[in-house]
């Protein structure tokens, strides 16, 4: 059997891009995949090889006619935004594909098909806008703690002294009311920039940390909300601070839990995703944990805010939980990102494996 061109596999530079890549015998089996394509159709090469790709791909007769197309004349033809109806998945997947036809010196009738995530390519430009306002709206943010904490902790400070010079007890409250209020600023000027301990990095499984949060959020929730659980268990380990972690996923979890205002269903979900970008570091492997519920969406007006402190479509939010968890998960060398509609919102942590 043919497969790819040799010195590709041999150097192992197929596995090396970020597209998906499959190669097709004349009568549609899979030759080969590479790890792209495995972890994009959640097949394995193994599993993969010598079936027919409809049987991976059901349902997706655009393909089938391009490859029908380029077969005939030689030709490359790509699609654009083609939806893909993944066996593994409950959800289709969308992409550019790309079919071209692959002549051999045998003679075999090959074809070689590639697969670009569309939201993918969205999503490099967006994580590097991420990551750009997140370094600079807590530069500001931290800015102005500090220069808020200076006076604010002279006017505590002056409201003890006066508070012990007065006898009068209708005047010692106003006192009080001044160092209650300061020290209620206080508190929110941290939640804003939250904790500068540096998070102890320790190997950790990111299911360990689901799990606190999940049963948590169980003993607070009422018997209306439903939380299942979607878990690889094959994920490796990656380094973190279980602390800090469980603080950012509980975050958002409650986030999803006030958004169905206590009724609905979240969905827990992890699964390994391969070259994976983050900011300028590309990645073997990252895990990827998701939060993802039922509810009616984030509001469109406050899409692409809302990992800013202070913004929040409920009235009695405090808008700080979003962007604490973006915060902490951001100091891990990881990536947080939202993807939402109306009946599915979903949160997606993204955290490296140490490679070796």
């Amino acid at each position: 059997m043919t497969t790819v061109p040799e010195t590709l596999r041999e150097n192992g530079l197929i596995d090396c891009i970020s597209v998906a890549v499959l190669v097709l015998g004349g009568d549609l089996s899979v030759h080969y995949m590479n790890r792209a394509a495995e972890s994009l159709l959640g097949f394995s090469q193994r599993r993969a090889q010598g079936r027919v790709l409809f049987e991976i791909l059901p349902a997706n007769e655009s393909i089938r006619e391009a490859i029908i197309e380029v077969g005939g004349t030689g030709n490359s033809v790509t699609l654009r935004e083609v939806e893909l109806n993944l066996v593994v998945a409950d959800r289709g997947v969308r992409v550019d594909c790309t079919v071209t036809h692959l002549s051999q010196s045998t003679g075999q009738e090959q074809f070689v098909v590639e697969f670009s995530k569309v939201n993918r390519l969205t999503q490099l430009a967006r994580e590097k806008a991420m990551v750009e306002r997140h370094n600079a709206s807590h530069a500001v943010i931290r800015g102005l703690a500090h220069e808020i904490r200076n006076p604010l902790g002279g006017l505590r400070g002056a409201a003890q002294l006066l508070d012990r010079e007065l006898d009068n007890r209708e005047q010692r409250e106003f006192t009080r009311i001044i160092i209650a209020e300061a020290d209620r600023l206080s508190a929110l000027v941290n939640r804003l920039t939250g904790s500068y301990r540096p998070p102890a990095m320790r190997p950790l499984n990111v299911h360990q940390v689901l799990e606190h949060v999940r049963k948590l959020v169980s003993v607070e929730a009422n018997s209306s909300l439903v939380i299942t659980r979607d878990y690889d268990p094959s994920l490796p380990d990656v380094a973190g601070d279980s602390d800090q972690l469980i603080q950012a996923l509980l975050n958002i979890v409650r986030n999803a839990v006030q958004a169905l205002e206590g009724r609905g269903r979240i969905v827990l979900r992890t699964r390994i995703e391969r070259q994976f970008t983050v900011g300028n570091h590309r990645y073997r492997n990252v895990v990827r944990a998701d939060v993802e519920d039922n509810g009616p969406g984030v509001d469109d007006k406050i899409k692409e805010q809302i990992f800013f402190p202070m913004v929040t479509s409920r009235p009695e939010g405090s808008g700080l939980g979003l962007a604490i968890a973006e915060e902490i998960i951001c100091r891990h060398g990881g990536l947080i990102d939202c993807e939402s509609e109306q009946g599915s919102t979903c949160f997606s942590i993204y955290l490296p494996v140490e490679e070796g």
